[in-house]
């Protein structure tokens, strides 16, 4: 395998391809104030001020770290409103990576989401899909579709070892591509199901897929906001794709796709997204709403500067050393929580390693959001901010009654070449204690509930004091430490 390192004296853990040459200083607050701040947050890690936070694993979108490369890049740039070489340096490399002759540039992955939405889907189209994700359906269901889900058991089973738990149920979507022919207007695979584990798919799955799709006249869909993580599953756990190169794999899964979404505040780390297609027909369908709703055709809502970063991001994405560098980490963290006997997904997927909430907090219902009171609860620990993927992260039925995650995950995202190994083992520790004190966590309820995407900006407390009974505990067993 390329390049894979072992040491002499036996011990087992990813090492860096990379050195740190700007760093930022980081605040460890007392667990006093971390208590303060979740309330003041509405116990929504969203919500927190970052001057807060000491390990901010919210999310790896914008965040990762960009290379000296990308920020020499970004001081050559064509600040030009039309016709920029910018935009012509990106096309070039994006058709060289990908294979495609028409780019369509966006702010960022969600703005992708709402042209192909708005473009494609009408009152009463369904959309199957691997997995949902929560800005993709709300564009979906924006426009009158309905999502569906094809994704096999295995999916759902977060202690299983199968490889590829983001598999499509192919059976399954030639059946439904069958009963709802005219229906469909794009099936859509998700690189890395964020919501389940950053769980991913295999080669033949996606050709499997693909084969189905161009046998019933549905157009393919990648969303590859997370296929650099993809890409390295497929390389180390597909036994047919090992002797293959990253660049190779990436072609032929975009050989397979009609069309190719992503942001790259996670392909490529800078900020903005695009969508790339062969097919001219889709192309026209999708263009006039960019500058409606993005910007010129040439920029589409970004900077020039983030546009040059992309272009290099993504050559250096077909780099094995640089993308392994992700689902490596997450791994080793994944390998001692689960050591110590706390329940996480398994295997590691990719994004972030994902703690199994409902494993971890067993006496929390789902609708005392047991996903995003394990999140308070994590920074109330440690000052460690995670993300809440689960029922928090769901919209209500139209009823009013709660949709039940089919999975109550923390997920603690780790930003490529961002946290060192002994931040990583620092979070572990702080986790490990929770998991021995879990007892004390309780559940949240309401107090400002938005109607839509409600996870980024509504508010809730504890029921009951459980948080101020955790902080009383931390500092029974670690004194005057942070």
């Amino acid at each position: 395998m390329d390049g894979q390192v072992k040491f002499f004296g036996g011990a087992a853990f990813p090492l860096e391809m990379h050195k740190v040459r700007i760093v930022q200083k980081l605040t460890l607050v007392s667990v006093e104030e971390r208590v303060a701040a979740i309330r003041e947050a509405g116990s929504n890690t969203f919500l927190l001020k970052n001057d807060k936070v000491f390990l901010d694993m919210l999310t790896d979108s914008g965040v990762n770290a960009m290379s000296d490369r990308q920020l020499a890049a970004m001081m050559t740039a064509d600040d030009s409103y039309a016709g920029s070489m910018s935009f012509e340096r990106l096309r070039t490399v994006t058709q060289d990576i990908f294979g495609k002759p028409f780019l369509l540039p966006v702010h960022q992955g969600r703005a992708a989401e709402n042209i192909l939405a708005s473009a494609l889907v009408g009152k009463g189209g369904v959309v199957p899909m691997n997995y949902h994700f929560t800005t993709t359906r709300a564009h979906i269901e924006r426009n009158g579709g309905s999502v569906v889900e094809l994704f096999l058991p295995e999916a759902l089973n977060l202690d299983s070892t199968d490889p590829f738990k983001g598999n499509m149920d192919t059976a399954a979507l030639d059946a439904l591509l069958k009963r709802e022919a005219g229906n469909v207007p794009f099936v859509r695979m998700e690189a890395g199901t964020n919501l389940i584990g950053g769980q991913p798919w295999s080669l033949e799955n996606l050709e499997r897929t693909s084969e189905i799709c161009r046998r019933h006249g549905a157009p393919l869909v990648l969303d590859a906001s997370l296929l650099a993580d993809n890409l390295y599953f497929i390389k180390t756990r597909e036994a047919a794709q090992r002797g293959a190169t990253i660049r190779e794999i990436t072609r032929r899964i975009a050989d397979l796709c009609d069309i190719v979404y992503f942001s790259a505040r996670k392909l490529g780390c800078a900020r903005g997204g695009a969508i790339l297609t062969a097919d001219r027909a889709l192309f026209e369908r999708m263009q006039p709403l960019i500058p409606l709703f993005e910007g010129f055709l040439t920029y589409g809502g970004m900077s020039v500067r983030e546009i040059e970063a992309m272009a290099v991001g993504l050559e250096e994405t077909m780099d094995f050393d640089m993308i392994r560098h992700g689902p490596e980490f997450i791994s080793f963290m994944a390998d001692e929580l689960d050591a110590r006997g706390v329940p996480v997904v398994k295997p590691a997927g990719g994004l972030g390693c994902h703690l199994n909430a409902r494993a971890f907090l067993p006496h929390v219902p789902q609708n005392r959001y047991t996903a995003g009171a394990l999140a308070a609860a994590v920074f109330i620990a440690g000052g460690v901010r995670g993300m809440e993927r689960g029922t928090l992260s769901e919209e209500r039925n139209e009823d009013g009654s709660e949709r039940l995650a089919d999975a109550e995950l923390l997920r603690l995202a780790l930003p490529r070449r961002v946290f060192t190994m002994s931040q990583v083992k620092y979070a572990v520790d702080r986790i490990h204690w929770l998991f021995e004190n879990r007892n004390l966590v309780g559940g949240l309820e309401w107090t400002e509930e938005p109607k839509i995407l409600r996870f980024f900006s509504g508010r809730l407390k504890a029921v009951g004091d459980w948080q101020d009974r955790l902080a009383a505990k931390f500092r029974e067993d670690f004194g005057d430490s942070l």
